[in-house]
Parts: structure tokens; C-alpha cells; sequence
């Protein structure tokens, strides 16, 4: 399965709010998917990264979620990247580079603050993960 084109499928879901989707797979399996409710929710926390981790926490009765991955398509900011590495995330894959909040290598890197050895990967799929938020912030202008 292609996790980053799950991932972007589900961004698409974000109507009316920034298209973001996050995925979190445990040993293979899709465990948790979400996407960017801010606007629906009313809520500022209501990220695809902290909503899907707050299911997977729910799938495996536990807070820790060591060995799984979690696939999103824009770099997490620092609340998001905050709370993935408080979750043990073993690796974030992410498609667009976010230059203005990006917290895994863009604007900062919180693994140097928290002395983590995540593992990260950045520009999967980057091109359709970047025309996904043109389309939304050009129709947004418009």
C-alpha cells in the first residue's frame, strides 16, 4: 500500500480547512487516519498529526507508539512535531516542506531539542503534496 497517497486522499477530506492528512501505520497495518478539522472543530489542535495520533493511542490503548510511522503530507509544525516525538514515533515521512512553521528541518529541527533519533524523511510524492495546497490557497485568494 502507498501510504502517502492514503495520506493525501485523506487531506482531500479537509473541506474547508487546510488539506493535510496524516496517517499512522504500525507494523504494516493503517492504524489511523485524519485530517486538518481546525475550522469545522473550532479548535486549534485539531491537526491531522494530533487527531491521528489521539485515534491510534485509542487503537492500541496506549500513549506510546513505538514502531509506527506516521506519513503526512506537509511537515509537521512544532505542536504536531512536538507530540509525535512525545509519541515514540519511530519515523515521519511527510510530502511538502513547510519553510514558514516546518519543525523537522525547514524552519527548525525539534530532534536536536529533544536529543531524538527519529528517523525523518522529507519530499515524498512533494509535487502533488505541494499543488494539493496551491489549489486550496489559490481557490482560498479567489
Amino acid at each position: 500500500m502507498d501510504y502517502m497517497e492514503l495520506a493525501i486522499e485523506t487531506a482531500k477530506l479537509s473541506d474547508g480547512d487546510i488539506p493535510v492528512g496524516a496517517v499512522i501505520v504500525k507494523d504494516g497495518e493503517v492504524i489511523a487516519t485524519a485530517f486538518n478539522t481546525r475550522e469545522k472543530d473550532n479548535d486549534i489542535t485539531s491537526h491531522a498529526e494530533i487527531l491521528a495520533i489521539r485515534k491510534a493511542e485509542q487503537v492500541l490503548n496506549n500513549w506510546r507508539l513505538e514502531d509506527c510511522d506516521i506519513y503526512v503530507t506537509l511537515e509537521p509544525c512544532p505542536m504536531c512535531g512536538w507530540a509525535i516525538l512525545q509519541a515514540r514515533i519511530k519515523s515521519v515521512y511527510f510530502g511538502s516542506y513547510d519553510t514558514n512553521y516546518g519543525a523537522f528541518s525547514s524552519k527548525i529541527d525539534l530532534r536536536q531539542l529533544a536529543n531524538s533519533k527519529i528517523q525523518v524523511y522529507g519530499g515524498i510524492k512533494e509535487d502533488k503534496c505541494n499543488k494539493l495546497l496551491q489549489n486550496f490557497f489559490n481557490t482560498l485568494r479567489n
